[in-house]
């Protein structure tokens, strides 16, 4: 390959190695694989992607690698025939899914019967291979046409230099709800991965089922290696197993970091943001004629870039004192172009301009992303419902959400809006004893939401089950949108969804029971009245208050262990664990004075960017004693959560 693409590449990834852990060494055994595999497939080459595969492999390997190995067109999977290119090499880079499949038998087929000259297609499935899909393209007939079919492990990709994530879009679901342990396996497998990379992890401690299984998995597969002792001093000290169902207020809650905010109100993917054109366009742009930009504006956002490493995990309160500071140290930086006098200041000054201009555009884009962000948080509708989210989280008025989530829904609210409200009272439901508590999610109010969300002919036998709510909720509206008047606001389409979060624990009515989230908000010190968002003294600033339970207990197990919250522990689902992993003679590292431990926290089925937040403020306390590497099978937020648990309820096809 050529020095120079090397160069950039390892450039463009300087940021996976900035850390503890070097997570370019990762990165790199996948571009090799990934090289290995290209140059099985000798001469030109198109490929073409199933469309979710291409942000994650955009972590990996940009163009430039895969056009130094004669890659020469990309296509996104789509039904019909392929576009015409003149290569001999036709890769599809699949998920291992029934329906790609058929795309796939589709393009063949018509790819055959439009063309002379014959081409070589090979599949590769990321991660795994699939006896079912490969069943699927023989009954289609075209699984001969392969020339290779092979699996790419693309498990665990490094996304910053102490973040690692799966992807895998469905991984709650499947493990909480249909028992699939396909994304568990696949945990274990980017594990192991790790392990024969960064050495044997000694200890591995875990809270849950999926925890347990993953944990189980892992140790038989370091066994069916044979023996084979792993001569790496280990890097991980550490490694904590957490089920996303031992903490499922967390995501629902309101992220309050900068980047946490960025991720609730626009999305970011694959370190990716599409944001609104029109706050960063030139300022003489939209006059005299000249058009606004329509396209989204697109921006990375990794700790590659200094600004947004220093504010990204920053209380978004603190944000503007740090982009106000930034902007005089850049002028006061630009203005000593006047103070260069000798031809070595003026060259001085020549060679760092390159970087002063850089710092001023980022500097121009973040405070663009936060004017925003400023304007969502500063609106009614925001603070309105983040007071009675926090009111409700520390126990101050546990009363107001359930009339709160009555008038979203005659507002006709976005539904996903009303689920994620819905859930807060029920998860906190999760753990009972008896005896009942006040303001939590009494079976009538669940029954009530239920059927408002649903059909309107629903509403008669409702008004028997609690008249003066429903008369609010579910009486016909007066048309105001353009819609038919009278019609429920959500719909009967919605209660596939209704059942799949009541499976997941996110819908739960309380039934004479008492809450025992008081009791863990206490000993785990959940609630933070004197928390400062400016300079944080407690992980509680990353959502103004309350203190991520998943962290706490990441937190309290590094000091002073588990033993001291043994009660919350059996309250909290799934059980808890320790194992041991014996290490050869001699790889027992010893550790300098004043050196930190290195813990790896894997979230199993999914973390919030305010859960990070919190983990890299714990690993930058003077005292705190352990650095974290954060893996996950998702980043999420409460939204993207609840929206991989919906489901609609089609109409049959007659």
């Amino acid at each position: 390959m050529n020095p120079a693409v090397i160069t950039r590449s390892l450039k463009m990834a300087s940021h996976l190695s900035c850390g503890r852990v070097n997570l370019n060494v990762l990165r790199e055994a996948m571009r090799i694989e990934l090289r290995e595999f290209l140059d099985k497939c000798a001469g030109s080459k198109a490929i073409v992607w199933d469309e979710y595969l291409t942000g994650p492999f955009g972590l990996i390997a940009q163009y430039s690698l895969l056009k130094d190995h004669d890659v020469e067109k990309m296509f996104t999977l789509k039904s019909g025939p392929l576009p015409s290119s003149d290569v001999k090499n036709i890769i599809f880079f699949v998920r291992p899914r029934l329906e790609l499949m058929d795309i796939i038998a589709e393009n063949i087929r018509r790819e055959d019967k439009g063309r002379s000259n014959q081409r070589d297609f090979h599949i590769l499935f990321v991660p795994r291979r699939s006896l079912l899909c490969e069943q699927r393209l023989k009954d289609l007939g075209v699984l001969g046409s392969f020339y290779l079919r092979e699996e790419y492990r693309l498990n665990l990709i490094p996304f910053d230099g102490d973040l690692l994530s799966m992807e895998s879009e469905n991984a709650f679901k499947e493990c909480y709800l249909e028992n699939d342990q396909t994304t568990l396996y696949h945990a274990a497998k980017g594990l192991t991965t790790l392990q024969a990379l960064y050495g044997t992890i000694p200890q591995i401690c875990g809270k849950g089922e999926c925890a347990r299984h993953v944990a189980n998995m892992m140790i038989r597969m370091k066994r069916e290696l044979g023996g084979s002792n792993n001569q790496i001093t280990p890097v991980f000290d550490t490694l904590l197993l957490l089920d996303r169902n031992v903490d499922l207020l967390t995501p629902l809650a309101t992220q309050l970091t900068y980047e946490g905010l960025i991720d609730e109100v626009y999305g970011i993917q694959n370190s990716n943001v599409k944001l609104p054109p029109e706050k960063f366009a030139p300022k003489n742009q939209g006059e005299g004629g000249k058009e606004l930009p329509t396209e989204a504006k697109k921006l990375l956002l990794n700790s590659a870039e200094e600004l947004y490493a220093e504010i990204r995990d920053k209380n978004f309160n603190a944000v503007g004192s740090v982009l106000s500071k930034k902007a005089k140290i850049i002028s006061a930086a630009f203005e000593g172009r006047h103070n260069a006098k000798t031809v070595g200041e003026i060259k001085q000054f020549v060679s760092q301009l390159p970087h002063m201009q850089a710092e001023r555009a980022s500097l121009a884009n973040h405070t663009s992303i936060a004017e925003l962000i400023k304007d969502i948080t500063t609106s009614e509708p925001f603070f309105d419902n983040l007071t009675v989210e926090q009111e409700f989280m520390s126990g101050f008025d546990t009363e107001k959400i359930n009339p709160y989530i009555e008038d979203c829904i005659a507002k006709k609210d976005p539904l996903i809006k009303i689920l994620r409200r819905v859930s807060v009272p029920s998860v906190h439901m999760q753990h009972r004893s008896k005896a009942k508590s006040a303001g939590l999610l009494q079976e009538r109010d669940l029954t009530v939401i239920k059927i408002a969300l649903w059909n309107e002919s629903d509403s008669v036998g409702a008004l028997r089950i609690a008249p003066a709510i429903l008369l609010k909720m579910a009486a016909p509206r007066e048309k105001t949108d353009g819609r038919t008047p009278g019609g429920r606001t959500y719909g009967y389409d919605h209660i596939l969804t209704l059942h799949n979060l009541e499976k997941a624990g996110l819908l739960k009515a309380q039934l004479g029971s008492r809450n025992n989230y008081p009791t863990i908000r206490k000993t785990l010190r959940l609630w933070m009245d004197d928390v400062n968002e400016q300079n944080p003294n407690d992980i509680s600033y990353v959502y103004s208050g309350y203190a991520p339970l998943s962290v706490r207990l990441a937190q309290v197990l590094v000091r002073p262990g588990w033993r001291s919250i043994e009660e919350v522990l059996k309250i909290l689902p799934g059980p808890q664990f320790e194992e041991r992993q014996s290490l050869p003679a001699g790889l027992m590292k010893k550790r300098q004075q004043g050196e930190n431990k290195v813990m790896l926290i894997f979230f199993l089925g999914g973390v919030t960017f305010a859960e990070i937040a919190a983990l890299r403020f714990l690993s930058q306390l003077e005292d705190g004693g352990t650095e974290y590497i954060i893996a996950t099978t998702k980043l999420i937020n409460g939204t993207t959560w609840i929206k991989s648990l919906m489901e609609k309820l089609e109409p049959p096809p007659f």
